[in-house]
């Protein structure tokens, strides 16, 4: 139980998510920086249309460090907001 604790402290939150981005495609994307356990992107369910935004998740710190301080992410020619998450209730 603790290990799920620990993942979810290498949370980004990714705004401005062009809308043909998948979440195969965020993992692909944020791999460049080390192993991404999860990456996902939020979805409407009734219309089943991209919110553009979504979360990765890192397996090491590192890797979550190094993303988290790019000063610019581009992903299909859109600037993306990459923020640490909030994981506060």
């Amino acid at each position: 139980m603790s290990s799920n604790l620990a993942r979810s402290t290498y949370k980004l939150f990714v705004g401005n998510l062009p809308w043909t981005i998948s979440s195969k495609e965020l993992k692909s994307y944020f791999s460049r920086y080390g192993h991404v356990a999860n990456a996902e992107v939020v979805f409407d369910k009734q219309l089943g249309l991209s919110k553009h935004y979504g979360f990765v998740v890192f397996s090491h710190r590192e890797a979550f460090n190094t993303a988290s301080n790019q000063n610019t992410h581009f992903l299909e020619g859109r600037v993306l907001n990459v923020q640490r998450a909030n994981e506060s209730p």
